[in-house]
């Protein structure tokens, strides 16, 4: 699956939004940039991150405690970072 170059932006933006505004979570979010950004299998995936296949599918599932090395290497090939965002105020 390729994705021109406008939809991956466009997808990036979305999660990067999402996440921030508290929308989506991270897990969530990984799985759309995966599957949607990249079009590849757990397993393809988590290889090219050089991760578990079981490390990724805890991300993906919002479970246990991934360390940032973790998270930041299923971020990566998409040119994301973990980092700190301010929350907006809740009125």
């Amino acid at each position: 699956m390729t994705l021109s170059m406008d939809i991956r932006a466009l997808l990036i933006e979305n999660v990067q939004q999402g996440i921030a505004d508290g929308t989506l979570q991270i897990g969530e979010a990984v799985k759309r940039l995966r599957v949607e950004g990249a079009g590849m299998l757990q397993t393809q995936y988590a290889r090219m991150c050089k991760i578990s296949v079981r490390t990724l599918i805890q991300i993906e599932q919002g479970e246990g405690n991934p360390t940032m090395k973790s998270l930041n290497a299923v971020f990566r090939p998409f040119g994301l970072q973990m980092g700190v965002v301010r929350r907006p105020r809740k009125l």
